[in-house]
């Protein structure tokens, strides 16, 4: 994934904005909005989109529009995939696009859509003991920390951000269940993670969103840049909305869970997530919409039309 600032298409006309995704539109006898007052969506999601307060904004007119209540639950992602998976959660906000291709293929979820992305970034003390600042390789900077024995606090709980920084010892050749006490797994959320870095001058992987919502409480720095500002494409954070397949629990609130994905992919809510920020600074940037949709989007990484019994292979054209 190639991270850019998107252009939107042109705002829908009045009363369109619901924009529902795989669905009509839910109106009423009377034109206005689909009776559907008095249900709950329940929304497993990340700690970065509850703790950055994102939810609250898009929640509010959602909730407002159609006159229900949305019960944010925030997890992990691959907790908050677990509960979906168990029947617990209507939808899915969340991101680990390996995790969320295995709950899809497991025929778990349904209508995936891109969301918005941020990045990841490379966070510690001003003293920088691994002399990592500024690095453009990411690699290279844990295989630094790992060689200087720096202090590191992993998230350690299958979230995305989990998730991303073992892609990332992956990529060095380095095992992390042969690192000794410098390296320290912590089984928090993101706010609680970067609090512990603070408190002990270490490393860690943090969201862009969560650390510049914290930035002003903490005495971290940014020592590895991601794609946002020109670092490496490796640490993209892409994330993506799931509704939770009917065919597998029939309580799940699905028409509600279209309507909600509907509303925050549509050019309404791309906006809200656009200019939402935290100490001036935007958190996340919306992909739903682009002038030039992205057909993966729709299908798990690394599928081709060869999954299909068709070749993809293009190489004679």
């Amino acid at each position: 994934m190639t991270i850019q600032r998107r252009e939107f298409v042109a705002a829908l006309a009045a009363g369109g904005a619901a924009g529902l995704a795989g669905c009509s539109t839910l109106t009423g006898d009377d034109g206005g909005d689909a009776g559907i007052s008095g249900e709950t969506l329940t929304l497993t999601t990340t700690t970065s989109t509850y703790n950055t307060g994102l939810l609250d904004e898009l929640n509010a007119p959602f909730e407002d529009r159609y006159g229900v209540s949305v019960d944010a639950v925030s997890q992990g992602t691959g907790q908050a995939l677990e509960t979906a998976r168990n029947g617990d959660s209507d939808v899915v906000m969340v991101h680990a696009r390996s995790l969320e291709d295995e709950f899809m293929e497991e025929g778990y979820g349904v209508n995936r859509r891109d969301l918005m992305y941020n990045d990841f970034v490379v966070i510690g003390g001003p003293n920088d003991p691994a002399g990592i600042g500024g690095s453009d390789d990411v690699t290279e900077a844990f295989t630094a920390i790992a060689d200087s024995e720096s202090s590191f606090v992993s998230r350690g709980d299958d979230s995305g951000t989990h998730t991303k920084e073992l892609e990332i010892w992956d990529e060095t050749g380095l095992n992390v269940d042969e690192f000794g006490e410098w390296y320290q797994e912590a089984g928090q959320g993101m706010g609680d993670v970067i609090n512990m870095a603070t408190q002990q001058g270490a490393y860690t992987l943090a969201d862009r969103g969560t650390y510049l919502d914290m930035q002003d409480e903490v005495d971290l720095e940014i020592h590895v840049q991601g794609p946002i500002e020109g670092g490496p494409e490796l640490l993209a954070n892409p994330y993506g909305i799931v509704a939770v397949n009917p065919a597998v629990h029939d309580n799940v609130e699905y028409d509600l869970a279209m309507a909600y994905i509907g509303f925050i992919t549509s050019p309404e809510g791309q906006d809200l997530i656009e200019n939402y920020t935290a100490n001036g600074e935007q958190l996340f940037y919306p992909e739903s919409l682009s002038e030039e949709p992205n057909f993966q989007q729709y299908v798990p990484e690394g599928w081709s039309a060869d999954n299909t019994g068709n070749s993809s292979d293009s190489s004679d054209e």
